[in-house]
């Protein structure tokens, strides 16, 4: 079973991928179809057509036993138009300015008149469904092309897209069991499940989310209501922020995800209550800095509400020192939440689990199996390691979860999450789960490691590119250097700003742009984050002397008409 989801999983060439994706696809509908073969599609009125025309795309539905059947015919149209978008863009994605695509994606959508059903010379239904996919994967940065290489944004494995389609086929809803009564109880396994890997027993809660920005969120609501709520007297979710008292503050590293902030700002506590702790050059946060930080908040008279410890920063991968975070933290009667939502990854390898020693010491944890996991948009996990503490945030909805129907043994998962209406995104998980197990996820986690640490040394190697630091798990930072004025900050600044626009004009590569913390010129740096396991060493290499190239192009006559 494993050889035969690595072959649906590989990516070149492009044909080979969608058929692989088409045999994926067959498998898991293939029993509906049979056992709908009996059942004809209804058309769109009792005795009106059933194939052909707009009405075969307005009528069917996905479900039922005779929504196999209607998929079928559709999603070969989809698989053929994706080839055929991927072939036309031909490349990691479409060359030219933001512009010219954004008119051509305005031209083609006003020509199918999807818009109105009334453009001039619209047709309406038929081809749409062709014609946009096509321009959608023309249109697309495709990561599984190894030039793909800039963001957390990972190809999912086609097992994984083959579960999410039976997802949205059938529609179910997490916020009652009689909307999705197998999905409730496959969610609840698969989070213990979860809960296991990061170290925690039977006593653990979570639920699935948007993914880590959703996910920290919850994290620090949870640490507001419950050490707010210790300290004032009073339930926070209910009364609100206090307005007296010692102000609250939040202590992450200054290379902690923007969301905390941002949750911080959504929480009532402001987006200054967030305390950035200094870190080291791999953007790892300083214990003694935290307990500094920790001391004059304290000192200050002021609340130490949570600790956010990172495991896996988007720039570097750097883990902050997950066990003295978490005796900081405790020493401080604050939470601790760790954002793992990239690193939580190195949990699935035997290799790299031992980065995140401590992660069992948290109160919350933020995983995304959408990054180091392979799964399609969106697969956040959000855990807690008491289920008590998920307290402040339990709702009863009579329509949705009555307490009559909860004592008879219906149970609900409203009260784990912030959202009502949710997908089912934790069965591509599962799925992925029991077909690869820990130890195939775990390779695919290696592979990528191993990339990584080929790339840095092929940076090392180069003239003309400088690299940061070591990687930890798959990203690595880097800039080209100038043979000419590589000691003015700013004009090296510049050019590896305008390299990287130049591949993404040219259609050549996407590559990842960031700032080192601090001030000043000099701190841009260039990102490569491999998430393909099937990208090889010589793949990064070529795209590292692409990179080069365009620098020097950039040097000798930058194209954007200003002078680097």
């Amino acid at each position: 079973m494993r050889e035969s989801v690595y072959e649906v999983c590989e990516p070149h060439p492009a044909d080979g991928a969608f058929e692989g994706l088409v045999g994926a696809v067959d498998g898991a509908l293939g029993g509906a179809v049979d056992g709908a073969a009996a059942h004809p599609v209804p058309g769109p009125r009792a005795g009106g057509p059933r194939t052909g025309g707009p009405e075969r795309y307005a009528a069917p539905l996905s479900g039922g036993t005779g929504g196999a059947a209607a998929l079928r015919p559709l999603l070969d149209e989809v698989l053929t138009a994706l080839a055929a978008g991927a072939g036309r863009r031909g490349g990691p994605v479409p060359a030219g300015l933001p512009g010219e695509l954004a008119a051509r994606v305005a031209r083609e959508y006003a020509a199918d008149g999807t818009r109105t059903g009334t453009g001039a010379g619209a047709v309406t239904g038929d081809g749409a469904l062709s014609r946009l996919t096509e321009l959608l994967a023309y249109g697309s940065a495709d990561p599984a092309d190894p030039s793909c290489a800039a963001h957390l944004h990972c190809p999912p494995l086609a097992v994984a897209v083959a579960a999410d389609l039976a997802v949205s086929a059938l529609n179910p809803s997490q916020d009652s069991w009689d909307q999705a009564p197998a999905a409730t109880a496959l969610e609840t396994l698969l989070l213990a499940e979860l809960a296991e890997l990061v170290g925690w027993d039977e006593q653990a809660a979570g639920v699935l989310t948007s993914g880590g920005t959703e996910s920290n969120l919850m994290g620090l609501m949870l640490a507001r209501d419950r050490v707010l709520t210790r300290a004032g007297g009073e339930q926070v979710e209910l009364a609100g922020v206090p307005r007296t008292g010692p102000r609250p503050r939040i202590l992450a590293s200054a290379a902690a995800h923007f969301s905390v902030q941002r949750a911080a700002a959504l929480l009532g506590l402001g987006e200054d209550a967030v305390v950035p702790v200094a870190v080291d050059r791999e953007l790892r946060m300083a214990p003694d800095a935290l307990a500094g930080a920790l001391a004059a908040v304290a000192a200050a008279g002021e609340l130490p509400v949570a600790v956010v410890a990172t495991a896996g920063t988007t720039d570097t991968g750097a883990v902050d020192p997950l066990r003295a975070c978490a005796a900081l933290a405790a020493e401080y009667g604050a939470w601790l939440h760790v954002d793992a939502a990239y690193g939580g990854g190195a949990l699935l390898s035997d290799r790299l689990a031992p980065l995140l020693d401590g992660i069992e010491l948290a109160d919350s944890v933020s995983l995304d199996w959408h990054k180091l996991g392979w799964q399609p948009v969106a697969a956040g996990v959000f855990l807690v390691r008491r289920a008590e503490t998920y307290a402040s945030l339990a709702r009863r909805a009579v329509y949705l979860n009555p307490a009559d129907d909860e004592e008879a043994g219906y149970p609900s998962l409203l009260g784990l999450s912030l959202r009502t209406t949710r997908r089912a995104d934790a069965f591509p998980i599962a799925v992925t789960l029991r077909t690869l197990g820990r130890a195939g996820l775990g390779r695919l986690v290696d592979a990528c490691h191993e990339l990584a640490l080929a790339g840095a040394a092929a940076v090392r190697d180069h003239p003309r590119l400088e690299l940061h630091c070591d990687p930890v798990l798959s990203a690595f930072l880097f800039r080209y250097l100038p043979e000419r004025g590589a000691d003015d900050p700013e004009r090296v600044d510049r050019l590896n700003a305008a390299l990287r626009r130049r591949l993404l004009r040219e259609g050549r590569a996407v590559v990842g742009r960031t700032e080192l913390p601090g001030e000043g010129p000099g701190r841009v740096r260039l990102k490569l984050t491999l998430l393909n396991p099937h990208t090889t060493a010589a793949d990064v290499e070529r795209l590292l002397h692409t990179v080069a190239a365009a620098g020097e192009a950039e040097e000798n006559g930058p194209a954007e008409g200003t002078a680097p």
